[in-house]
């Protein structure tokens, strides 16, 4: 059904997409791993946007899609973050990328973790990331992109962090749909996670909450 799910989603077919999503909550399956092939669904219509195959419409229609999911699904996971947070994390879309689903997932796994989670929206230049972080101080910088132009805008902002000072004293992690190991190299980053509870699991890891 997480096939059929994912299927759904990436041929734009938004009623069943989301009847699959209530089969899926009805027959008790893992929330996260609902909220998982939504993130990689995402990926795929990421990458028909970037071959050409899909424009800004379906990339919208898309997110609105996953959205709508992801209000269905959150509240399965909620409650578990209460009492001392574990740490804070800045998060953002870099420079030039305007998706937010994979972002928001994580941002949402680290708050019922229990972290303190700083959200900054999409399309955000590394000056931006550098100005909140001196605000914010946290000890983790995770960025999102699911296109491949974020590339240079994670190096570009990872530059922005050592030009100011601050890249000794925070943890930097990249994610999304073109992201590697690779490019975490690229960019200059600690790590790349390979889906939203990869990341949130290191980020436990670095700030001894595991």
């Amino acid at each position: 059904m997480f096939d059929k799910l994912m299927d759904a989603i990436i041929q734009m077919r938004e009623e069943e997409a989301l009847e699959l999503t209530e089969k899926l909550l009805e027959a008790k399956a893992d929330p996260v791993t609902i909220l998982d092939a939504c993130t990689k669904s995402m990926e795929e219509v990421g990458k028909k946007f970037e071959s050409g195959v899909y424009f800004l419409p379906e990339l919208m229609m898309a997110g609105e899609m996953l959205k709508q999911i992801s209000e269905k699904v959150k509240p399965m996971i909620q409650g578990q973050g209460e009492g001392k947070k574990a740490g804070k994390v800045l998060l953002g879309t870099v420079r030039g990328d305007i998706h937010d689903i994979g972002k928001d997932i994580v941002g949402f796994l680290l708050d019922v973790n229990g972290f303190e989670v700083k959200d900054i929206g999409i399309d955000v230049p590394p000056e931006a990331f550098v100005e909140e972080a001196e605000a914010f101080h946290p000890d983790v910088v995770a960025m999102s992109g699911l296109l491949t132009l974020a590339y240079d805008s994670m190096k570009d902002t990872v530059d922005a962090f050592k030009k100011a000072g601050l890249r000794d004293g925070v943890k930097i992690i990249i994610g999304g749909g073109q992201m590697s190991d690779k490019i975490a190299e690229y960019s200059g980053a600690d790590a790349c996670a390979k889906d939203a509870m990869d990341g949130v699991n290191l980020i436990k890891k670095w700030t001894g909450k595991e």
